[in-house]
């Protein structure tokens, strides 16, 4: 069968129209699952012959949830089961009366960044766009039941497990149904795709992504450092990168969001900080500060606080905006770059 959450809106249309039946029917059905949340089949206004094609052909079955883990600061970290057996983690950050989805689009991931627990872990496959759209939904169900009146997800980072765009396809077509006015109706601007640099989703981003944010994870402006810390540098250089995601944003006050992760005595000197600041001096750019988070077999350590904000200090010299991003879900193993699902 097919899987509901895998369509866009356009890819139900067609695929109705394909089996002889009213295309009106999509947006009903979208109405129905995503505005209305209803987990039962659509049984008004609706085509017998609809009705009866989905019931044969169309799944609505999620990732199931094998475990939840909840962190004193109310981060909820789910491991999910896909239909194949493979597992991916996703994860609920908690901030004033609603949450930020963090959310994989693939199992594991070929960048082999050696600050990442994931990179650890290699690709398995990527997702599909059901199961990325699937795991929004089942963290939304399960906030319904656990945390009824504190629930509302008001952003998604798809900075979980993979490389968004070395899933291009999958994730649009994941990001199309979360901005469809018949589906979840998401501002673009409460979506953010995170990238190591992956060169040929950066040059399709342009033309076909939907104007959502971007962040990139930059780490060091430094090519020895880098490439020891994110290996495609080494392929695709970050001068190069840097170059092509300055002209991404299309909204005039729209900035790159840049991510900077600092570790202890690797790239939180003075002169790390000032060549940071240097590169990204005059362009539409904020960074993100963030303090490593250590993880089993990590070969980093964590930098004392007085350091990353002495950093952020020397980039405001540069006229660079940036913020220390405090640590969420580090006790269960949820916090930026802690995720493996390998079991």
């Amino acid at each position: 069968m097919l899987s509901f959450y895998g369509f866009t809106l356009e890819g139900l249309r067609s695929q109705l129209i394909q089996a002889g039946l009213p295309p009106v029917g999509a947006a009903r059905l979208f109405n129905w699952h995503y505005k209305q949340k209803k987990t039962h089949p659509c049984d008004t206004d609706l085509a017998q012959a609809t009705m009866a094609f989905v019931r044969e052909h169309i799944s609505f079955e999620l990732p199931q949830i094998e475990q939840v883990q909840e962190s004193e600061d109310r981060t909820v970290k789910f491991l999910f089961r896909l239909l194949d057996g493979k597992k991916i983690e996703t994860v609920l950050i908690p901030s004033v009366k609603k949450y930020g989805i963090c959310l994989s689009s693939q199992v594991g991931c070929a960048m082999k960044c050696s600050f990442c627990h994931t990179g650890l872990q290699g690709l398995e496959r990527h997702l599909e766009t059901s199961e990325i759209v699937g795991q929004y939904l089942a963290a939304q169900r399960w906030l319904n039941e656990h945390r009824p009146s504190d629930n509302r997800i008001a952003t998604i980072v798809f900075m979980g497990q993979g490389e968004p765009l070395h899933n291009f396809d999958a994730v649009k077509g994941a990001i199309e149904i979360f901005l469809s006015q018949y589906g979840l109706s998401l501002a673009a601007d409460k979506i953010t795709i995170s990238t190591a640099g992956f060169l040929p989703g950066l040059k399709r981003w342009k033309e076909e992504m939907p104007d959502v944010n971007i962040a990139l994870s930059l780490h060091s402006t430094i090519t020895e450092k880098r490439n020891k810390l994110i290996p495609i540098n080494a392929k695709y250089p970050f001068e190069e990168i840097i170059s092509l995601v300055d002209e991404l944003p299309k909204k005039s006050k729209a900035v790159v969001i840049y991510e900077y992760l600092v570790t202890k005595d690797f790239n939180d000197s003075e002169a790390d900080a000032r060549h940071l600041g240097e590169t990204l001096r005059g362009k539409r750019a904020f960074v993100n500060l963030i303090p490593f988070n250590p993880f089993p077999e990590a070969h980093y350590e964590r930098p004392e606080r007085s350091v990353v904000d002495q950093i952020k200090v020397i980039l405001e010299e540069y006229g660079v905006p940036s913020l220390v991003r405090y640590t969420k879900g580090h006790d269960i193993l949820a916090a930026c770059g802690q995720l493996n699902s390998k079991t």
